[in-house]
Formats: C-alpha cells, sequence, structure tokens
C-alpha cells in the first residue's frame, strides 16, 4: 500500500511539473510553426519604416484609400464598413435589406514597397461565409507571367472559420489571366486563433517568402518571387454564393490594430 500511495504521489508531481510547463510554453504543442522561436525584426537588422496606428476618428487617407467601392462576388464594397474608431480599424460585414456589404482599403499609390518585415495585429472575424484578409498586390501583375518583373498576389493570410476556428490560409498567386500560376496553399494552426488580437507577418526577400503567427515562422516559399514594389491591402472579403451565408454574423468586423512595415538600410 505504501508503494502505492508514492507511485500515485510521484505521478501527481509528475503531471503537476508538466502543467507548468506546458503554462510557460504554451506553444508546444498547440501550433504547426516550424520553429518555436520569435521572430524580433529589429534583431535581423530591420527598422521601422512606416506604420498605422489608426489613431483618431477617421481613416488617414495620407496612408490609405477605400478600395474596390463597388459591386464584388455576391457583394457591394462600401465606405460604410469602413471605420476608425478607440485606435483600431474596422472592417465590417453586414446584410442591409437584399444587399450584401463589406470594407476594403489599400496603399496604392500612397505606400509601395517591396523587401521588408510587415506584421499587423489584429482580431479576426467572427463567423463563416466572409473572410479577414491582409495580403499585398502588384499593380502590374495582369501585365505579364513573370512575378520577378510582374510582382506577385501575396496573401499573408486569409481566414476561412468554416476550415476551423484555429486554422487560417496563406498562398500566393502570379500571372493573372488564363495562365494564372500559385502556390501550393499554406495552412497554419494555432489554438486560440480566434481570441482576442493575433499579429500576422510576412518576410519578404530577394529569396524567399516567410509567414508569422504572433512571432513564430510556419512556412517558408521559394517560388514565386516579386522583385518590385507593391501595396498592401486590408480587407472582409464577400464570398461569391448565397449559401456561404448560412453561418455568417451579421454584422461582422475584421478589427486591426497597427500595420507596421520594417525595412533594411540601404533597401
Amino acid at each position: 500500500m505504501k508503494n502505492l500511495i508514492y507511485l500515485v504521489l510521484g505521478f501527481v508531481v509528475a503531471l503537476s511539473f508538466f502543467g507548468c510547463s506546458r503554462r510557460n510554453y504554451p506553444y508546444l504543442s498547440e501550433n504547426n510553426a516550424l520553429t518555436q522561436q520569435r521572430f524580433i525584426p529589429e534583431k535581423h537588422g530591420y527598422r521601422l519604416a512606416w506604420e498605422d496606428n489608426f489613431d483618431g476618428t477617421s481613416l488617414d487617407t495620407t496612408k490609405w484609400g477605400l478600395r474596390g467601392i463597388g459591386p464584388r462576388r455576391i457583394g457591394y464594397n462600401d465606405a460604410s464598413m469602413v471605420k476608425v474608431r478607440d485606435g483600431k480599424l474596422m472592417l465590417m460585414f453586414d446584410i442591409k435589406g437584399d444587399s450584401v456589404l463589406a470594407g476594403m482599403i489599400g496603399t496604392e499609390k500612397k505606400f509601395e514597397n517591396s523587401y521588408g518585415y510587415y506584421e499587423c495585429r489584429a482580431k479576426l472575424q467572427n463567423g463563416c461565409g466572409p473572410w479577414a484578409a491582409f495580403w499585398m498586390q502588384s499593380p502590374l501583375i495582369s501585365k505579364g507571367s513573370d512575378p520577378a518583373k510582374y510582382g506577385t498576389e501575396i496573401d499573408i493570410f486569409e481566414y476561412f472559420k468554416e476550415m476551423g476556428k484555429d486554422t487560417l490560409t496563406h498562398c500566393l498567386h502570379w500571372a493573372y489571366g488564363p495562365k494564372m500560376k500559385s502556390s501550393k496553399e499554406m495552412i497554419s494552426h494555432l489554438k486560440g486563433l480566434s481570441d482576442g488580437y493575433h499579429t500576422f507577418g510576412l518576410e519578404w526577400t530577394k529569396n524567399k517568402y516567410s509567414f508569422f503567427i504572433d512571432g513564430l515562422k510556419y512556412h517558408e516559399q521559394t517560388i514565386g518571387i516579386s522583385h518590385i514594389k507593391e501595396y498592401i491591402i486590408l480587407s472582409m472579403e464577400i464570398p461569391d454564393k448565397r449559401e456561404s451565408l448560412k453561418q455568417a454574423c451579421v454584422p461582422d468586423t475584421f478589427m486591426v490594430d497597427y500595420v507596421k512595415v520594417y525595412k533594411k538600410k540601404n533597401r
């Protein structure tokens, strides 16, 4: 009996130790990141070059423009779906009567850049159907097939909640048109992704793209590398079928706390 008591006590102590370990290192078994070492841009030679913290009560039009106002898939991008309040950008989704509405902004012709580290801190939408997206676009993407010359659509993340509340995707597309090419969809998992704010990042170099969530690297790609300046887009995307709205939350919001761009010297 005494040996059994000692065995049980030892098991309890071991569980307690393991529990503390999991609390101190919550990402060790709760994500599919390539590494558990956090990426800090300043430690890799980057300096802050551009940012928006969404202070004030309206969109800073020196940095952003409303994008794609008008028809989009089964709905419309509408200026009323973009608001700035309490230090947050709000990109909304709503259904008003027969109209499906959402918001999108971009830095086209205001801020365009190539290599660097791009990051936003955001809270993702609640429902399925519409989806939050943080991406980069080339102004020349439909002009030719070589991504080095004509650029690449870089989907830093898209959050399709129907894939799972703790899952999002990343992807690359180039050579818009009948011969468009894409990377394989990259899938990332992080327990608690649907709760609160998280950071989403892209490191873009001459040789590769690296995708980050909360400072952890999840994926790398060496195809479709763009060598030209591109612009940033934040959007609440509208689906292409009405049936996709069956589990949508109305209204819904993609909340962005900040966007930051880091560059290395002489770039």
